[in-house]
């Protein structure tokens, strides 16, 4: 949708689920979760349209059955975002979530199946968005989400819930105290515990974003200090949650590159997959089970355009992430801010994965200390022409899909030389890497 200061202004017709091309795209990418939800999330109807509001917004029963078809046909798992509201506390009272109740037991008797439930998107970020009479107090949230998790187990009782969602901003994290950083005393308050803790986080704003911190501009995107606000708050966020809520997992609940859309002729590009690939590996090594990548497509940090159906370049480093990368993590650092390096154990080898990204406008020799020399054999780089293409390649072959498939034999294996091409990203397997070196 097109946003203006966060939030939508234009209204467009609600994406086509019924697409083969779309479906191949995103069974390249599982297994996956698909999370729904947004800024619009607080605001929708379910179901039916309210008399008293002609020009609401409406998740319509059609609209929900094609999801659930969608998710099933390409074996998803979802997680849904549910109404919070932007209620007056005082006026209105605690949240009651009968619109809640109507959709829960609409999914129960078409036997859909929903993995994830959550209670409102960004709800610390209501005083920017919503005003501030909007703004839930964290002890307030924490009751609400004891109701929520209640009703939701009443119907879905094999369902996690996660929460509660609050948005990072770079450099000032929930930003202003004690209106909007509410995670410490919402887990501290539950009496229910959660599953899944989560948070939401992007390393730039977009000009139409109402909070700048860091602008989206290339030089941003490419400043090694820029990565490193995203380890910062996971540490402080797996110890808030070993603290509260130690059964839970953590997870990046929404991430991309940009707030409030993205930034129109940055984000769709190249240039935006340095900050994504790292944040994976990043994400990875500090204790997130999952990261979910706004968006799938809509808005300029789509990772699909929306009207064209063409992968950007996020799309390739995500799939060549699943292709590539394992699931156990190993510790690695690097000497060189320029040069981000992530260890993991192979997908489909013995051998383990070493993910490389050069941050740099030349060619980098690679230093490696004694134990991974001659560890490194083959893998696959991603390059670009320029830092603004639309377009990438892999192992210098244009990625395109043939017959509507697209698999890594397309791409003959490149011998590691020691020299990391400019600006790209890299996956190599390392036999027998050591854990714990570091990289020069």
């Amino acid at each position: 949708m097109d946003t203006h200061r966060g939030l939508g202004t234009l209204r467009i017709s609600p994406i086509n689920l019924n697409i083969k091309k779309l479906d191949k795209f995103v069974q390249l990418l599982g297994p996956a979760y698909l999370r729904v939800g947004g800024s619009e999330a607080d605001k929708v109807h379910y179901l039916d349209k309210p008399d008293n509001e002609p020009d609401s917004l409406v998740l319509t029963r059609q609209q929900w059955d094609d999801l659930h078809s969608f998710v099933r046909r390409n074996q998803l798992r979802l997680v849904f975002t549910c109404k919070y509201g932007l209620f007056n506390r005082r006026e209105q009272g605690r949240w009651q979530g009968q619109e809640v109740l109507a959709l829960l037991e609409y999914s129960k008797q078409k036997n859909y199946r929903i993995d994830v439930f959550e209670l409102g998107n960004e709800l610390n970020a209501y005083w920017a968005f919503h005003g501030l009479m909007s703004q839930p107090r964290a002890d307030n949230l924490a009751r609400d989400y004891d109701r929520f998790t209640e009703l939701i187990k009443s119907l879905f009782p094999d369902a996690r819930i996660s929460g509660p969602g609050s948005a990072f901003w770079p450099k000032l994290g929930e930003t202003v105290r004690p209106i909007s950083n509410i995670t410490p005393r919402f887990l501290a308050n539950l009496k229910t515990p959660i599953d899944i803790v989560d948070w939401h986080y992007y390393p730039f704003q977009s000009d139409r974003s109402p909070v700048r911190t860091r602008r989206a501009r290339i030089k941003h995107l490419l400043e090694p200090k820029s990565f490193e606000y995203f380890r910062r708050y996971s540490k402080r966020l797996n110890s808030l949650r070993k603290r509260y809520q130690p059964q839970a997992e953590l997870w990046a609940g929404e991430t991309g590159s940009a707030q409030c859309g993205g930034q129109p002729g940055l984000s769709d590009r190249w240039v935006s997959s340095f900050w994504w690939a790292d944040q994976l590996g990043m994400g990875a090594r500090y204790g997130q089970k999952v990261m979910v990548r706004q968006s799938l497509l809509g808005g300029d940090y789509g990772m699909i355009a929306r009207l064209t159906l063409k992968p950007r370049p996020d799309y390739w480093v995500s799939w060549l992430w699943g292709q590539l990368m394992g699931q156990s993590v190993y510790a690695i650092d690097s000497n060189d801010p320029y040069l981000r390096c992530y260890l993991h154990s192979a997908k489909s080898s013995e051998d383990k994965m070493m993910l490389l990204i050069n941050l740099r406008s030349h060619p980098t020799e690679l230093e490696l200390p004694e134990g991974l020399r001659g560890r490194l054999s083959s893998g696959y780089v991603l390059t670009a022409k320029k830092l603004t293409s639309r377009r990438v390649r892999l192992n210098d072959k244009k990625l395109r899909f043939q017959g509507g498939k697209v698999n890594l034999q397309q791409f003959p294996e490149k011998r590691f030389t020691g020299i990391l091409a400019p600006h790209s990203i890299s996956f190599w397997y390392c036999e027998a890497a050591q854990s714990g070196a570091a990289l020069k």
